[in-house]
């Protein structure tokens, strides 16, 4: 048994930390990590072996041979909880106490806190996250601005979903005999252990979100971790619930392997959108003939986006599970009509597409978009709580269709590669100053638009990819479109507001993610070594 004694916290005070890191609750957190650190790192290993592979050439990502029983047998996942049969319109944010409260208001069916790709996290932002969510299982939340204006909890709210850190990340406040813990468990272990017991007295329970998994292994691993945590906490088997984002280029070739090793907890995938798109930019950074144009013309219905979500639905529908759609990022604006309906157009243009193909129900970033992708799925959908009946057997996917990167009419242009720049840089800003969720141009921005930012600059200095009609995109021309980008900005903001920033810290990180020799895995990596 782990000893609060081996475990070192090096994180500053925190009001009210004294609530999360109780003695128990440490040595319950000591415990996973030496349990599971073991073979996270071996995990961890093998993704970059793969990976090694993958850019030598000697490897393709390939449906396993090894695991074609568990992709032609006939299994399901276990029975849905109640309160999650329907999922219609799930809204993603921080854990933000504000936050918090607007989300669980919103009207959407689920509310995902996400102290991943949304959230900075700093040691405050960790420790607040866990305390607010604490807050809200007991419906004791209430916050007030600056301005004196007062929120609390409305009596029906949106089922509460916790998305931890993906593995690759770790937790450097606190060291287990020597070694940080994994950011995943470290958050998954609190929340767990603070509030699994007060969920199911509540009549819901302890669910989640799996983000970055690359493999069966890796689900099989967050399997092991909810059977250790149930028998701690003296819970019954598969009182957990797990979501899976594929938001991998490998994991799309592992969905049934996935949802099966979870078995027992899942409930779903998800078509991480975002992250998808940077995956396959990074998996294959060193191809040329692996260039994707400018961002916005990556559309979900361009071949190996289509390929990949309709083989989600058909997975996830033949084995009981619900297949939840991607993100819709739009922030509306109230201040010019006519931009914000021909937004609004495409979101529902983008529901309407989702719903149709069968998925179970969707994302969004904002509360003023709830009723626009509910509206939607309403229509479609009619009166069932989701679209499990609908086996999709007509959907037959190839591994070369997953891999078929044709964008019809794509191209990469100065305005998009100037977009890469100013989002790369500006998201970054926002992050460092503790915020990881930025609305930049009526787009909310995470971690996971700005990894196909900074990674498509990347791959398009280093294949020497020319802008459409112009010139090569070389290291001189990004730095040069830096500067006129960050006067742009400063302009906009004003030299006050700019003075107070944290824009040569964003810069500096940018050009190292974006123009190093050296790939950068995650951009989040050099960027922790810049927070508290």
């Amino acid at each position: 048994m782990a000893k609060t004694a081996d475990i070192d916290i090096r994180g500053p005070k925190v009001a009210r930390s004294d609530q999360i890191l109780t003695p128990s609750a440490i040595e319950f957190l000591g415990r996973l990590h030496k349990e599971f650190e073991p073979r996270r790192r071996e995990l961890l290993e093998r993704r970059a072996e793969i990976q090694e592979q993958i850019l030598n050439g000697q490897q393709l990502p390939a449906f396993p041979g090894d695991t074609k029983k568990i992709r032609e047998s006939d299994w399901r996942v276990g029975p849905l909880p109640q309160d999650l049969e329907r999922r219609r319109v799930e809204i993603t944010g921080p854990t933000d106490r504000k936050m918090v409260i607007n989300a669980l208001n919103s009207g959407a069916d689920v509310f995902m806190a996400d102290f991943e790709d949304a959230n900075t996290p700093t040691w405050e932002n960790m420790i607040e996250g866990q305390l607010n969510l604490i807050d809200a299982v007991r419906r004791r939340i209430d916050f007030t601005s600056a301005e004196g204006k007062g929120y609390q909890l409305n009596e029906k709210t949106a089922t509460l979903l916790v998305r931890p850190r993906g593995w690759h990340l770790v937790e450097r406040h606190l060291h287990v005999g020597g070694d940080p813990i994994a950011g995943g468990l470290f958050d998954f272990g609190l929340y767990a252990f603070h509030n699994s017991a007060e969920l199911l007295r509540r009549g819901t329970g302890p669910y989640f979100y799996l983000p970055k998994l690359e493999s069966r292994f890796e689900a099989r691993l967050w399997n092991d971790v909810f059977n250790f945590a149930e028998a701690e906490l003296r819970l019954p088997r598969g009182t957990m619930k797990a979501t899976v984002l594929v938001e991998v280029i490998l994991a799309a070739f592992e969905m049934d392997e996935i949802l099966y090793e979870l078995r027992e907890h899942s409930i779903g995938l998800n078509a991480g959108r975002w992250d998808y798109i940077f995956s396959l930019i990074k998996k294959f950074r060193n191809r040329s003939d692996m260039l994707l144009p400018d961002r916005i013309q990556v559309t979900m219905t361009v071949p190996f986006m289509r390929a990949y979500t309709e083989l989600l639905v058909r997975t996830c529908h033949r084995r009981g599970a619900q297949a939840m759609g991607g993100m819709a990022a739009y922030i509306p604006s109230r201040k010019d009509p006519a931009v914000n309906e021909q937004a609004l157009a495409k979101v529902r243009e983008d529901k309407v597409r989702e719903a149709t193909d069968g998925f179970d129900g969707t994302w969004v970033a904002h509360p003023d978009l709830v009723p626009t992708a509910m509206t939607e799925f309403d229509r479609i959908l009619g009166g069932k709580p989701n679209q499990l009946d609908r086996a999709r057997p007509d959907v037959r996917v190839e591994a070369a269709q997953l891999l078929d990167i044709r964008v019809p009419g794509g191209t990469i242009t100065e305005q998009g590669l100037r977009t890469n720049v100013s989002v790369g840089i500006a998201y970054l800003e926002s992050w460092l100053r503790g915020t990881g969720a930025a609305a930049i141009n009526n787009l909310m921005e995470d971690a996971a638009t700005s990894e196909i930012s900074r990674s498509q600059i990347w791959q398009w200095v280093r294949h020497d990819a020319r802008l459409d009609g112009g010139p090569k995109i070389t290291p001189d021309l990004v730095r040069r479109i830096e500067t006129e980008e960050i006067a742009k900005i400063k302009s906009l903001v004003g030299p006050a507001s700019f003075a107070n920033g944290r824009w040569d810290d964003a810069k500096a990180l940018f050009e190292q993610v974006a123009l190093s020799d050296d790939f950068v895995e995650f951009l989040t990596l050099p960027a922790y070594q810049h927070v508290d």
